[in-house]
């Protein structure tokens, strides 16, 4: 497990970036944390820097948005889903279990 931060360090509708061999996305949602690969699929631009609106994400650069349950992407440009990740909240700190690489 990749230590992220503690639970009050990422508010209601923030991101951040955590780097790892591939970087990834944490996303705190009404209390309720989610991890994705932190690359855009479409062209190199950080999700974590991007708008979220409900349980999805908007990329900065094309517009592209990540569903941050599933990875899918919800239409163009982006075509391919990015990596999703188990998120583990224990003793007020939040962790990023890095899922499998993608084939």
């Amino acid at each position: 497990m990749i230590p992220v931060c503690a639970v009050g360090d990422l508010p209601d509708g923030e991101a951040v970036r955590v780097e790892a061999e591939v970087p990834i996305a944490v996303f705190n949602v009404e209390g309720a944390f989610y991890a994705i690969d932190d690359t855009c699929t479409h062209q190199d631009a950080s999700l974590a820097d991007g708008w979220l609106e409900g349980r999805t994400v908007e990329c900065p650069l094309h517009a592209s948005c990540f569903d941050l349950r599933t990875g899918e992407p919800a239409g163009p440009p982006a075509k391919k889903p990015v990596r999703t990740h188990k998120v583990v909240v224990e003793d007020g700190q939040v962790y990023v279990c890095v899922s499998a690489a993608v084939a």
